[in-house]
């Protein structure tokens, strides 16, 4: 039986990829004051990224239920017996240990293996879309197994923010770092390491900062897989992708949509650019088992002296 490939909504998949490869998305919940939404399901984007800046009510989230997993799993269990869960990294949310906890609910003879992707938004969708390519091939779950464990630690991202009132708000740093980053007029630069996000430097402009993601890209080593991912600002996630389509090929660049989940700490002008390398045999040594890697390194970012924390994404 075909195993079942099931994920998070902050994954940002778009729904055409969803679809097409078998991907169950449990949604994560967002609250607007008395009102609780599912991501993806009750609120679209749009509507999300109105209410965010319109309502005076800064919005919480909060990650699904193991009750929800428990659901996704029973059901999916009458159409396979092996089952793969890939989350948002465990170090910013509370949804893989939800997800553990489901698997122990669900009460089924589904073999159900739990993986923190280690990362976020479309940094966690390829690694779910490249087990779900595989698992729609026929391929075994040690083989959907493995094609994540090289996954992982090949997934880079790096992002820009328009602004850091939406940290502020989400209680992310503090006001003197807000007021000093709006007085600067400057666009902080955000990436993963480890699991973790944490700041990599601030660009004096957004045409600076856009640029930053662009040399990410051009200096990136043999890239297997790039996509990039807006909140609201589409014809400049698509003129980069024009401009990446210079030096990768445009048909493997997905674009899609920074979902409620991650938008509420992001905010409008949040674009993001992720991409998975390939692993090179290029330099292998005699006698090494494991081929080498070269890693990427981020351009040169300027750096004002202006810090703050990483991020706690979800309650």
């Amino acid at each position: 039986m075909t195993v079942k490939i099931v994920t998070d909504s902050t994954s940002d998949l778009p729904a055409q990829i969803v679809q097409e490869l078998g991907i169950t998305v449990v949604p994560v919940y967002l609250r607007f004051g008395e009102m609780v939404y599912r991501d993806g399901v009750d609120i679209s984007e749009d509507e999300f990224y109105r209410k965010l800046v319109e309502s005076p009510i800064h919005p919480s989230t909060s990650q699904p239920t193991p009750a929800d997993f428990a659901d996704v799993y029973s059901r999916l269990s009458k159409e396979t017996d092996e089952i793969v869960s890939i989350h948002l990294t465990s170090s910013q949310s509370g949804t893989y240990n939800s997800a553990l906890q489901g698997r122990e609910l669900a009460q089924t003879r589904c073999h159900i293996e739990v993986v923190d992707s280690r990362s976020l938004s479309m940094g966690l969708g390829m690694v779910a879309m490249g087990a779900a390519r595989l698992a729609k091939s026929g391929e075994s779950l040690p083989a959907v197994m493995e094609e994540i464990r090289q996954a992982i630690p090949n997934i880079h991202l790096l992002g820009v923010f328009d602004t850091l009132k939406y940290l502020l708000l989400g209680g992310r740093i503090g006001k003197a770092k807000a007021l000093l980053g709006s007085i600067l007029n400057v666009k902080p630069l955000l990436t993963m390491r480890n699991g973790e996000l944490s700041p990599v430097g601030l660009a004096r402009t957004r045409a600076r900062g856009v640029d930053r993601l662009f040399d990410f890209a051009k200096n990136a080593f043999n890239i297997q897989e790039l996509a990039i991912v807006h909140s609201t600002t589409p014809d400049e996630a698509g003129s980069l992708r024009e401009r990446i389509a210079s030096i990768f090929d445009k048909g493997q660049i997905h674009l899609t949509r920074l979902g409620p989940a991650l938008g509420v700490h992001g905010g409008p002008g949040t674009l993001v650019l992720a991409l998975r390398e390939k692993i090179s045999n290029i330099g292998q040594n005699a006698g090494e088992g494991e081929p080498s890697r070269k890693r990427i390194s981020l351009p040169y970012l300027h750096r004002p002296r202006l810090s703050f924390s990483c991020l706690r994404l979800l309650a």
